[in-house]
């Protein structure tokens, strides 16, 4: 994989509608210095947490991985209870996994790495 320097320093003008309505999204510039190979981005989801959110969903990627940077985020994954990730908690969403957000703080935000960059959301 050819991979070129990328930098993004925090501007708050940087976040901007994508893939979900409830939430904002920073583009940390990974995509482009990977040749789509990986996207990272930090998301700040909108309050409140609505129906629209709590809809089971999958994403076909090779690999994902979710980090809160601020507030706390409810989510739930197949075959597992519902947990409540907090400031400094992480996980790992496996490939097609079936999976919700049920809630969330007015002020998270969190760190996501996904591979490849595009990919696909499947809304069940």
């Amino acid at each position: 994989m050819t991979q070129t320097y990328a930098v993004s320093h925090l501007d708050p003008r940087d976040f901007a509608a994508g893939l979900r309505s409830y939430a904002r999204y920073r583009d940390l510039g990974i995509s482009q210095a990977t040749a789509g190979a990986a996207v990272a981005h930090v998301i700040k989801f909108v309050p409140p947490c609505t129906d629209e959110v709590r809809q089971w969903h999958t994403h076909d990627v090779e690999f994902q991985m979710i980090y809160v940077l601020r507030g706390w985020i409810t989510t739930e994954m197949e075959g597992r209870k519902p947990e409540k990730m907090l400031v400094g908690s992480a996980w790992i969403q496996p490939p097609k996994i079936k999976h919700r957000v049920i809630d969330y703080s007015e002020d998270c935000e969190v760190l996501e790495i996904v591979m490849p960059a595009d990919f696909r959301t499947e809304m069940l």
